[in-house]
């Protein structure tokens, strides 16, 4: 006759997560995988529904309850574990007594569990390996093809995140100035056509910097490159974060305003734009003396308007700015 410790060995082997119960509820032994699932000691001798709830059938709390179930789906969880939901099956053990030992051998039972759809979180809780698992369960290749799919599709996000910081960069680079980091006539074209769109109110300023050409000439074109760069600041200090500024020609300026109500907000800007550039820049010890023309429209709210007018409007401003004697600011009426 086989021994119990014979028994209990071969069980270890093929089903390394049981536990054989008595009829009493007393665990009698626990396969080597349950018992890492006990932070502390062994759960032998102890009550088994001290350590395990029944979640089904109905909240059983003893080995009777569950006993003429066998075979089918217990639903348990962990006493210590709630959240960590176990599969498991109870089955009858042989009287291997004689029916001598009416205690031990025909009412005791094995109740083999499973992670189930938990295992993944049973693996990382409990450090669980290949070994843990019986030889022909297929838990931890599934585990391995589940790893194996996270880790694609981590890297598949990464990628795609990196294509869509390539996307940004290189749409942004498309819209960008160079040499002053402003917007160019291309992005500019873009935030004009959604200002008419939204019929919001709006005004575009031209700006055409007045004695460059000189500048550039005399001085060479980095003393040119220079005063643009220093232009581009003076017109982002002097006007609002909403606005928009775009380089759109060698020295020559557009600037979007939304949310424009009336006429005398442009003529402060353009003043205090002309103001700031008609102070000397320094570069290399020289000082590089400039001005700006300067030409509006403002587009009231709900007014239709077409972008190539909008702009041959804020044209004809500007040149009347020069014609004027430069360094002036002319509003479209």
């Amino acid at each position: 006759m086989i021994t119990a410790a014979a028994y209990e060995a071969a069980l270890d082997m093929l089903c390394p997560m049981h536990l054989i119960v008595r009829p009493c509820g007393r665990i009698r032994h626990v396969g080597p995988t349950v018992q890492k699932l006990c932070h502390r000691g062994t759960w032998v001798g102890r009550n088994f529904f001290d350590q395990f709830v029944i979640r089904r059938p109905n909240m059983a709390c003893s080995i009777a309850q569950i006993r003429p179930l066998a075979g089918r789906k217990l639903h348990l969880a962990l006493r210590d574990r709630p959240e960590l939901i176990l599969k498991g099956v109870l089955v009858p053990l042989p009287d291997r007594s004689g029916g001598q030992d009416a205690e031990t051998a025909e009412d005791d039972c094995v109740i083999n569990l499973s992670f189930g759809i938990s295992i993944l979180n049973g693996v990382r809780a409990y450090r669980l390996s290949n070994a843990d698992f019986a030889p022909t369960d297929l838990a931890v290749e599934m585990l391995y093809l589940i790893e194996a799919k996270s880790a694609a599709m981590a890297a598949s996000r990464a990628l795609n995140q990196k294509l869509e910081v390539a996307k940004i960069a290189a749409e942004e680079q498309a819209f960008t100035d160079t040499l002053t980091g402003l917007k160019n006539r291309r992005a500019m074209d873009h935030v004009l056509a959604r200002l008419i769109a939204g019929k919001k109110g709006f005004a575009v300023m031209q700006i055409d910097l007045d004695y460059f050409k000189v500048v550039n000439d005399s001085m060479g074109h980095a003393a040119g490159d220079h005063v643009l760069q220093a232009a581009a600041r003076v017109m982002i200090d002097t006007t609002r974060e909403i606005d928009t500024i775009a380089r759109v020609g060698g020295d020559e300026f557009t600037v979007l305003l939304p949310g424009i109500t009336d006429g005398a907000h442009l003529t402060e800007v353009g003043n205090r734009i002309i103001a700031r550039l008609e102070r000397p820049i320094d570069f290399d010890g020289a000082a590089c003396r400039i001005s700006a023309s300067i030409g509006s429209i403002w587009v009231d709210k709900g007014q239709d308007a077409v972008a190539e007018d909008v702009l041959s409007d804020a044209d004809a401003a500007l040149y009347r700015s020069k014609h004027a004697g430069r360094a002036q600011h002319t509003l479209h009426i």
